[in-house]
């Protein structure tokens, strides 16, 4: 029995003794690559949505009667400011502009009134005439009072002399008046040559501004009348965008900040612009802002009506503190990294923001030297052993 015991005792001793030399003593460290987060300017855009609009848009009219005589342009002929659309019978503007001039000409040749020269009443014949016969009649009338003191003319004679004087001052008075009168005349007849001279000028219907000639409305024969819309021109460089900005981020808008666009025409391709105009007031109906940005559009690739989808860019604020993106693992929304603790790596939750080319936004959970896992972390758990390869401490790439 006492040796039974003593086998026992052995036996059990031998099983509760230390593991055998060469048995690991845990799990192998993990291989990976790590990178320190670093702070970067991050440029914030809002996104917003609007609809291209032309710069300009006129619907040209007719400003005076007449037949349509000519029309040198089509849809989509791309004129300069000045130029013609549509081209009016000239003979009945032409017939009323050349007797507007002799009318003219007729009452400054009355008045003496020579070319670029003032009016000078004094020169008029009918004054002057008038006012060399009065001042003979007062120069005679000078010396018959003389020799009426001398008592050589009789009291008769001395009053006929006056009452000549009076007379011809009279028909002075009425000369000048006249000539004052047909100088009023001369003004309205210059008046009505000035708007003959209009009426024919309006016989060519001329384009407001450069632009393209959208639509033409009427054709060679056509009568127009004052009024008439002959032709429908747009100005397309460049081109203005509305845009719709949400009530919450209306603090964040000013004049003169950029607007990068797309359209569905042209995937993958930005359009630049500035903000211009900032509505004063609300849409109610919306509870947003109304926003107007100028885009330079060279080779009219943009045509208004389109629906734009923009970025409106905002001020740059402080620096943020930036990622690879490979050091980010999201799973049902939530994001973390793996953040370097020596030999172990500690799991860090954390709140993204703006996917930066090959860095992501931290903006919560993480700070600026910390360093995180960069490769492997699906390997990796939360105080699991890691060996550091040599890429560690690399800086993530930041975006040009």
């Amino acid at each position: 029995m006492a040796v039974l015991v003593a086998a026992a005792a052995t036996a059990a001793g031998c099983g509760s003794g230390s593991k055998p030399a060469g048995a690991a003593s845990g799990p192998a460290p993990v291989e990976i690559t790590a990178a320190v987060a670093q702070e970067q300017s991050v440029n914030r855009a809002l996104r917003v949505t609007g609809t291209l609009t032309a710069a300009e848009e006129a619907d040209v009219a007719a400003e005076t009667t007449g037949r349509v005589t000519g029309t040198p342009v089509e849809r989509g002929s791309r004129v300069a400011e000045g130029a013609p659309l549509i081209t009016l019978s000239q003979v009945e503007a032409q017939a009323a502009a050349s007797d507007a001039e002799a009318s003219v000409a007729q009452l400054e040749a009355r008045l003496a009134i020579e070319p670029g020269e003032p009016f000078n009443i004094d020169l008029v014949p009918e004054v002057a005439a008038a006012r060399a016969t009065r001042d003979l009649a007062e120069a005679e009338f000078g010396r018959i009072r003389s020799l009426l003191d001398q008592k050589v003319v009789s009291q008769a004679e001395f009053d006929q002399r006056r009452t000549q004087v009076e007379a011809t001052n009279s028909q002075y008075r009425a000369a000048r008046n006249g000539a004052q009168q047909q100088f009023r005349m001369l003004e309205g007849a210059k008046a009505r040559l000035a708007l003959s001279r209009k009426s024919l000028g309006d016989t060519v219907v001329r384009a407001p501004f450069g632009g393209i000639v959208m639509d033409r409305k009427v054709s060679v024969g056509d009568f127009v009348t004052r009024g008439t819309k002959v032709a429908t021109v747009v100005k397309i460089a460049p081109l203005r965008v509305e845009l719709t900005v949400p009530e919450q981020s209306a603090g964040l808008i000013a004049a003169g900040q950029t607007v990068r666009l797309q359209v569905d025409a042209f995937p993958g391709r930005y359009f630049e612009g500035q903000v211009r105009f900032i509505s004063p007031a609300f849409r109610p109906d919306q509870r947003a802002l109304t926003i107007e940005a100028i885009v330079p559009n060279p080779d009219d690739a943009l045509k208004p009506g389109m629906f734009a989808a923009a970025e409106v860019m905002l001020p740059s604020s402080s620096p943020s503190v930036v990622v690879p993106a490979a050091a980010v693992t999201t799973v049902a929304g939530m994001s973390h990294v793996f953040v370097v603790r020596g030999a172990t790596v500690e799991q860090r939750m954390i709140t993204t923001g703006l996917t930066l080319g090959p860095v992501i936004e931290v903006l919560q959970g993480l700070s600026a030297g910390e360093s995180v896992a960069t490769s492997r972390v699906e390997a990796l758990a939360d105080g699991a052993q890691v060996r550091v390869g040599p890429e560690a401490g690399q800086a993530p790439a930041a975006r040009k």
